[in-house]
């Protein structure tokens, strides 16, 4: 789930470097839309509309092949639901992380009695690794992109990162890296490349470290929320939570912060999903207001 969240922030912070990347075309009209879709309430990892023609860019980020339910399905299911609600043309990319073997990778259609639906799929580790060290916003993804040299493939993510002048940017892009590269390579590879300094410019990354030591989970960033999700502690749901909310909203006032300190596992699971939909604190004050 970390590295499918990290895959959601950099697809709804920078959309038109996805489309860019997967459509070939540089847009300035892109409007982010919201991924729950009704009737029974899902929800898409990213959705973006290119506003000039009026078509929707869906992307949906896979760790693992397997899903429940399958994904050709989903897929399907999804494409239904957003055309019923926005009646214009669907792009659907699945994005598939983590190297494997499974042929389940290599499916990209639904087929049924009467029905056939088909989708784009992307298999990270086959994509040729300049067009995503070219852009920032898919540096993280870079990692993961065809080598030869993986070691040499990670020593160039970083340096880029290094070289982008805007701290906070640096800071979160290399905290996204610091996630999505444990897919490949070691942790303690990734931490020594990554300098502290610059880690310690994201907001994100100094909230999760100084959690992290109050709750012994001094590993970082990536440990953090994996050791969180796996006990099911209070405190590790309350870590990613705010994680989620800082990545999504910036820093978070202290009154709303104790707010969200005071509930329980349930209310939090709850909030790491509705608050894919936030756009303002606001919201999240009207959510914990109801």
């Amino acid at each position: 789930m970390a590295y499918d969240n990290i895959c959601k922030y950099l697809a709804q912070e920078y959309p038109s470097e996805f489309f860019q990347w997967l459509l070939g075309e540089a847009p300035d009209d892109i409007q982010v839309l919201k991924t729950e879709l009704s009737a029974e309430p899902i929800q898409a990892d990213a959705l973006s509309l290119l506003q000039s023609t009026n078509q929707i860019l869906h992307l949906e980020f896979q760790t693992l092949p397997q899903s429940e339910p399958p994904l050709p399905f989903r897929m399907l299911d999804y494409w239904v639901r957003l055309q019923r609600k926005y009646r214009c043309p669907i792009e659907q990319v699945v994005i598939f992380l983590k190297s494997t073997t499974s042929q389940m990778v290599f499916n990209n259609e639904f087929r049924d009695i009467n029905t056939w639906h088909r989708y784009r799929v992307i298999r990270l580790w086959e994509q040729d690794p300049l067009p995503l060290l070219a852009n920032r916003a898919l540096l993280p993804l870079a990692t993961l992109a065809r080598s030869d040299s993986p070691n040499r493939l990670l020593e160039q993510v970083v340096a880029e990162v290094d070289r982008i002048e805007e701290k906070p940017l640096r800071g979160n892009l290399a905290a996204c890296v610091d996630v999505l590269a444990g897919l490949r390579f070691d942790k303690d590879l990734v931490h020594r490349l990554l300098r502290e300094e610059v880690m310690e410019e994201s907001v994100t990354y100094q909230d999760i470290i100084q959690k992290g030591r109050q709750q012994g989970l001094q590993q970082g960033l990536q440990q953090g929320l994996q050791q969180g999700l796996q006990q099911g502690k209070q405190e590790g749901v309350l870590l990613i939570v705010m994680r989620q909310l800082t990545l999504r909203l910036g820093l978070i006032d202290p009154g709303l912060q104790q707010q969200i300190e005071g509930l329980s596992i349930t209310r939090l699971e709850e909030l790491s999903e509705a608050l894919l939909d936030f756009e303002t604190v606001t919201d999240l004050a009207v959510w914990l207001d109801n």
